[in-house]
């Protein structure tokens, strides 16, 4: 349940496209709230409740630095994520296969019952 709960904060913060855009600037480095700010057009306080659900979800972590606050990648939380897209991919990936080799199957079967038909 604790789990599910953790995914759900992840999946969430990753459906906004701000929040997406803060985190691909982060994977060059850290910055503070007013860097991240800037490039988007946003007030401080917009952007800092941008950062605070990310940071509720795990994918980023603050400190207060000075006068401003550091924001960085945590990188625990896409871990889970990426291991729940992995395992769904895998058992996706699987009914897929079957789904081939079924169709494969009777197709050549379709085939095979056509040709012999025709020889006769």
């Amino acid at each position: 349940m604790v789990q599910q709960l953790a995914l759900d904060a992840t999946f969430a913060a990753l459906a906004d496209s701000t929040r997406r855009e803060i985190l691909a600037r982060l994977g060059e480095g850290p910055a503070s709230i007013t860097e991240l700010a800037a490039p988007a057009g946003m007030t401080l306080t917009g952007m800092k409740k941008h950062v605070q659900v990310l940071e509720d979800a795990g994918l980023v972590v603050t400190e207060k630095v000075g006068r401003s606050r550091q924001c960085r990648l945590g990188t625990e939380r896409l871990d889970d994520a990426m291991a729940w897209i992995t395992f769904y991919q895998k058992l996706w990936e699987r009914r897929l296969d079957g789904l081939e080799a079924y169709f494969t199957l009777r197709t050549n079967q379709n085939t095979n019952t056509t040709t012999n038909g025709e020889s006769e």
